[in-house]
């Protein structure tokens, strides 16, 4: 396990003639809690205008949303670099969230006081600020060592 208490496996490898890895996204604390910001979004929203049904709400919700879901995915891809192309991905969604945040705070959507707590209690907040970076890291270093003892994509066969 790596400092911290964190480990990272790739769900869809196994060991060749042994042991089968799993491990799923939804164990992955950065996961988890953009879950929760997904949720916190999603009730802040609900009382935004009307007329901001197709506007700022949308996009908000769909930022939200696109931050588990990106996460979700590049842990399911075979590679470190394609993994970090979704985590980038994830990582401009959540400033382009606290951009609307910010927004919708400044159009009295919302109040900066609420505004910033979903922004705190973001993924790239404390602890899940350094878990993105820390996911890459235990990623490469489980690829590396995944090569040198026979780790095979079960897609490959």
């Amino acid at each position: 396990m790596a400092s911290g208490g964190f480990e990272f496996r790739v769900s869809s490898f196994e060991l060749i003639g042994s042991i089968t890895l799993s491990h799923t996204y939804k164990e992955l604390r950065v996961w988890q809690s953009a879950m929760a910001l997904v949720r916190d979004v999603y009730v802040q929203t609900r009382d935004f205008p009307r007329e901001e049904l197709y506007g700022l709400t949308q996009q908000m919700r769909r930022a939200a949303v696109s931050l588990p879901s990106n996460i979700a995915e590049g842990q399911g891809r075979l590679s470190e670099n394609e993994f970090r192309q979704f985590l980038g991905l994830a990582r401009g969604s959540l400033l382009e969230l606290e951009t609307q945040e910010q927004i919708a705070a400044d159009l009295q959507y919302t109040t900066q006081p609420e505004a910033d707590a979903i922004v705190a209690h973001s993924p790239r907040s404390s602890a899940c600020a350094e878990c993105t970076d820390k996911l890459a890291e235990t990623m490469e270093a489980n690829f590396k060592s995944a090569s040198r003892i026979g780790l095979r994509s079960l897609s490959s066969r």
